[in-house]
């Protein structure tokens, strides 16, 4: 099953995540934006100690939940300078008023080397888009590199 696709974008960099829900399409979204900064087939080679770092957030909606889990990882790889290679959903759940919540995890390697491939600077909120059909679920994310 494809994960994600790279798709034509004028300016920035435009991808499209797959899951069979949403909790597959968001770990395969933050894989394609991990992909796009760092050389993450490298870095899952390394057998340097792998260290998880927590990614929390809660949100109104799916796609809000979304943003903000892409962004809090691109500013954690670029404010640490870590060298991730994958993201895992431990749970999501809804509460009061319908708020969704998830927990998750970065996994990265404990290494000096510099694995960088190119610099982003933002995920931009109002192109990404949540979509269901099918039984799948696919998230549209468009990053400002």
């Amino acid at each position: 099953m494809e994960r994600f696709r790279y798709l034509p974008h004028t300016a920035d960099m435009r991808f499209r995540a797959y899951g069979s829900g949403f909790r597959k399409a968001l770990e395969n979204a933050a894989l394609a934006l991990i992909n796009v900064m760092l050389d993450i087939r490298k870095i899952g080679k390394l057998s340097s100690k792998s260290v998880a770092v927590p990614i929390n957030e809660s949100a109104d909606n799916e796609a809000e939940l979304a943003w903000f889990t892409l962004q809090d990882i691109l500013s954690k790889i670029d404010s640490r300078k870590l060298n991730a290679y994958s993201f895992r959903v431990a749970s999501i759940s809804r509460g009061a008023g319908g708020r969704i919540s998830m927990k998750g995890k970065l996994l990265c390697r404990k290494t000096a080397g510099d694995y960088a491939l190119l610099s982003v600077k933002a995920v931009t909120p109002h192109s990404l888009v949540v979509k269901k059909k099918g039984g799948r679920t696919s998230i549209d994310v468009v990053i400002d590199v």
